[in-house]
């Protein structure tokens, strides 16, 4: 719990649990969005509602955000009845969407300069189940004294958080974890369809596997509903836009990324195959298409 007046937008699968452990550790909490169903259960929670973005600029010492993308971002800070309007400079943005590392730096930078708050990059990982325990783990760009005002804030929603280095650092692991989970899916949906075409019960390799050295959480959390062919359907272009990201800050930087361009390639076939919305697990659809727990 702290003192400050917190402020939410953005309240959806993320967004929302979020919220409301900021609202359970008995946090002051006023919250904004487009859509007034999403902001139900966060209002009968006693979160504060308001008109405008601008009018949370006004009021609150600390603004979390977590919506789609860079534009979202933007719209909501420096549009019309934007943030930015009512910021002063004991602001603090602290923003969880996963956006481009290179526009948060341009953003924060904006925010700054014209109204002299700050901004902190904060994108999380833990999925839904994480969010909802308050178990996320959090990487941080930003102003070590920004870092050390936000932390004990985040012990409601979080089991960790890691300063990782100025802004835009965030960001640029949180496209490190992006990358990895996704080359890690890509490899799976490949063996196991192996695996099944020779006829060994793929549902057993999670458990064969766990505690060696190809254990993982995504061996034992997404392969487990890879093998089940249980997607969650999620907005089209969630993980391709993630790692579009990865692969145009590999031509930023110099960085070769054969990996994680064939890693995105294969989701982009994906979507050209109209399965985008199975996600981050949508790859073993390419190789099987039924449950292999049987």
């Amino acid at each position: 719990m702290t003192t400050e007046k917190l402020g939410f937008i953005g309240l959806g699968t993320m967004g929302l649990p979020m919220s409301l452990n900021l609202l359970k550790a008995g946090n002051d909490l006023a919250i904004w969005g487009r859509n007034p169903d999403k902001l139900k259960d966060a209002v009968t929670a006693g979160g504060e509602l308001m008109a405008t973005p601008e009018k949370l600029g006004e009021i609150c010492g600390v603004i979390f955000l977590c919506v789609f993308d860079s534009n979202a971002v933007n719209e909501v800070v420096f549009g019309r009845d934007g943030i930015a309007k009512g910021a002063s400079k004991n602001l603090m943005i602290v923003d969880h969407s996963s956006i481009h590392p290179e526009h948060t730096r341009e953003m924060a930078k904006k925010l700054t300069n014209e109204t002299g708050a700050s901004w902190v990059d904060c994108p999380v990982s833990g999925g839904r189940y994480g969010a909802r325990d308050g178990t996320l783990v959090m990487m941080a760009g930003g102003e070590k004294e920004n870092i050390e005002r936000l932390r004990p804030i985040v012990s409601a929603t979080s089991q960790r958080l890691t300063h990782m280095g100025p802004v835009g650092c965030g960001q640029a692991t949180k496209l490190v974890n992006q990358a990895v989970i996704g080359a890690e899916v890509a490899v799976l949906a490949e063996m196991f369809g192996f695996a099944n075409r020779y006829g060994v019960k793929v549902k057993e390799i999670p458990d064969a596997l766990a505690g060696g050295w190809a254990d993982s959480t995504v061996l034992q959390d997404h392969a487990r509903r890879m093998i089940r062919a249980d997607y969650w359907e999620t907005a089209p272009g969630n993980t391709v836009k993630d790692l579009n990201t990865v692969c145009e800050m590999g031509r930023t930087t110099g960085s070769p990324m054969p990996i994680a361009a064939l890693t995105t390639e294969l989701y982009r076939y994906l979507g050209a195959q109209g399965h985008a919305s199975k996600g981050q697990i949508g790859l073993m659809h390419l190789y099987v298409q039924e449950a292999l727990d049987k």
